[in-house]
């Protein structure tokens, strides 16, 4: 796994609309220094990594790397706890 998405699984579910700004768009840059496409391996990972809401749209940022992966394997099984209705949005995709 690239070290851009063991940094940013390491952080774990993306923060709820009660985050501060700063850490919200710390988790929206991390995003973006993930190159795409990623690896079947790191979208599941990602997949790990929704969270309560959708992190002012940052969520569906966390989409569209997963959705690069190349493998039929479906990500939203591996979506976390979390997930909720964004295991649904990936199954769906």
């Amino acid at each position: 796994m690239r070290p851009e998405v063991e940094t940013f699984v390491a952080d774990g579910p993306l923060p709820g609309r009660d985050a501060s700004e700063d850490g919200i768009d710390q988790r929206d840059r991390q995003l973006a220094a993930i190159s795409r496409p990623v690896t079947s391996g790191e979208a599941a990972a990602l997949a790990t990594c929704f969270g309560p809401d959708d992190c002012y749209g940052v969520a569906w940022t966390l989409v569209h790397p997963i959705e690069t992966a190349p493998s039929p394997v479906p990500q939203w099984k591996a979506a976390g706890p979390e997930a909720g209705d964004w295991a649904e949005v990936l199954r769906a995709r």
